[in-house]
């Protein structure tokens, strides 16, 4: 019978992988970027880029530069003329819609902080319990929320008319809501709350979703009632949510205007900073120089509370 050799494992020796070479593990192809790669990159990031300068950064610098000038936009930029700090002077001392389209939007953020955001807060707190038709009610909250304020204004106009509008017929009255100046700021503050409560609740709702039920499943076994559990653990834990929901009241304020434009153009009552710069902007008088300074008057106020929520936010990330 043949001898057959009969290769036997050395103790301590390690066997190569099968299919190695020299015991070294195959090497990964790399695709390597070729040049439409860098194309398509390029488009992706480029373009986006493009349009947020052409679109926000430019005409916010340039609103910046012209606020400091005299020009009715006739003519080329040799015909603009540099004044310094006047149209900002003129503004605080010189221009009486002024004081009350500040009063009027301290009066529109002071309406949707105190009463319009806390509704909203309360609608999803209820519809966070999951109760039954909870679907139906929060389509039925959100569904002014998708509209523009613009047309938001025409529906309350059902309501509001003077001969035909629902509240006139109910109370027999022949109340003018949207001409008479005592009262259209309060009838447009409750056409913009309807709006606003419906973008609230479903700020609050997405957060109420996101807190570990554990939290308060250990408040309820320590026998707190669901009104201190809301106040000293589930609020607390909502504080991003309370951070992006100022913001967003505070620049809802501040750039209210589709509203008042449609009831009267900012007029007779319902002035607001920002009809005011439209009205000197694009209208009869035509002063870029004024309605840039109002323009950026706006635009470093919005900047205080933006900041504050892009520098509490990157504390947290930090954390």
């Amino acid at each position: 019978m043949a001898e057959t050799d009969i290769e036997t494992p050395v103790a301590g020796r390690a066997e190569p992988p099968a299919g190695g070479h020299g015991g070294l593990p195959r090497s990964r192809r790399v695709r390597r970027v070729t040049g439409g790669d860098r194309v398509v990159v390029g488009l992706m990031m480029g373009v986006p880029t493009l349009l947020v300068v052409a679109l926000v950064v430019f005409p916010a610098i340039a609103t910046v530069v012209l606020s400091f000038a005299r020009w009715n936009g006739i003519g080329g930029l040799g015909t603009i003329q540099w004044i310094g700090t006047e149209n900002y002077t003129n503004v605080f001392t010189n221009y009486p819609p002024f004081a009350p389209a500040m009063e009027h939007n301290l009066l529109w953020l002071a309406i949707l902080f105190f009463l319009a955001t806390p509704f909203g807060m309360f609608l999803a707190v209820l519809l966070d319990k999951e109760i039954k038709g909870s679907r139906f009610y929060q389509t039925a909250v959100y569904l002014p929320v998708v509209l523009s304020l613009a047309l938001v204004g025409f529906i309350w106009q059902l309501f509001y008319s003077r001969d035909q509008g629902l509240i006139n017929g109910l109370l027999g009255t022949t109340v003018d809501w949207y001409g008479d100046s005592k009262v259209n700021i309060w009838a447009v503050l409750v056409a913009s709350s309807w709006r606003h409560v419906g973008y609230i609740m479903l700020l609050y709702l997405a957060g109420l979703k996101g807190i570990d039920p554990s939290l308060r499943e250990a408040a309820a076994v320590d026998g707190a009632s669901q009104t201190r559990t809301f106040f000293q653990i589930v609020f607390p834990v909502l504080r991003p949510i309370n951070i992006i929901v100022l913001v967003i009241t505070v620049i809802e304020a501040l750039r209210a205007f589709d509203l008042v434009w449609v009831v009267n153009k900012g007029r007779n009552g319902l002035e607001l900073i920002s009809a005011l710069v439209t009205q000197n902007v694009v209208g009869e008088a035509s002063r870029i120089g004024f309605g840039s300074a109002l323009a950026t008057i706006m635009l470093v106020i919005s900047l205080v509370f933006v900041s504050t929520y892009v520098v509490t936010v990157m504390r947290e990330e930090e954390r």
